[in-house]
């Protein structure tokens, strides 16, 4: 799926995209490499708009410095029908695992997100895999394809579950109505405001990742959590003093 960021960007005005000062952003000593994005799309769709809107971010997050991975819903089952060890489940995950940051695009159905997203998203736990949560930390950023009118009911939701999976979810965010008028017929996003605003979010990405995943770690950092585990720490010395 990587062949698709050597494309060029033609509705990309160069001038105006600055590269992510990483300096300006940063403390010395914190990870210099370059961000790592995980993006998820929510249709299975031979032309699927959210996927072209994915693959358009991700040639931006390309062009701004950022390593990208667009993982493909194809196959992936639905939740409790088959078991974490399915091969589309621990893609899904480890790649969550690696991220730095994600974006999530889907399209509205019926007012919502589609069960492809969501489906997508409920297979991330909450819970520690190796030690480590997929998605606690991690910057979050949000787009939806609409298939009339301009709506903000799929982006409400996924922020709402940003919140609950414990992501920094940025504060823009990209709404493409009508989005069979806003691709052309080799899938490529015309130029258009509703393009500039998904560089604006996709550049908004980069600068709250530099920003934050240095400090991640600190700032998820919970006093509901270190009281559980000293007293779990209690429990295990008085066993072993009986």
């Amino acid at each position: 799926m990587s062949d698709f960021l050597a494309d060029p960007m033609f509705n990309l005005t160069k001038d105006a995209l600055h590269p992510i000062d990483k300096d300006a952003l940063g403390l010395a000593g914190e990870p210099d490499h370059a961000p790592r994005i995980l993006m998820l799309y929510g249709s299975l769709r031979e032309r699927s708009y959210s996927k072209l809107m994915t693959l358009e971010a991700a040639r931006v997050l390309t062009a701004l410095g950022a390593t990208v991975r667009v993982f493909d819903p194809t196959d992936l089952p639905l939740v409790d029908d088959e078991n974490a060890t399915h091969p589309k489940v621990e893609e899904l995950r480890d790649l969550s695992i690696w991220s730095e940051a994600q974006v999530w695009c889907s399209p509205e159905r019926h007012g919502a997100m589609t069960g492809v997203m969501k489906t997508q998203i409920d297979w991330l736990p909450l819970a520690p895999i190796g030690g480590v949560r997929p998605t606690q930390g991690r910057t979050l950023a949000l787009m939806q394809v609409c298939g009339g009118s301009q709506s903000f009911n799929t982006l409400n939701q996924m922020r709402v579950l940003g919140r609950w999976m414990r992501m920094i979810t940025i504060p823009n965010q990209s709404s493409v109505p009508k989005a069979f008028t806003e691709f052309d017929e080799d899938g490529r996003m015309k130029p258009s405001p509703f393009y500039n605003r998904m560089v604006d979010v996709m550049e908004e990405l980069m600068k709250f990742t530099v920003l934050t995943r240095g400090r991640s770690a600190y700032l998820v950092d919970r006093y509901s959590e270190r009281v559980e585990s000293v007293e779990e720490l209690s429990k295990r010395v008085n066993i072993r003093s009986i």
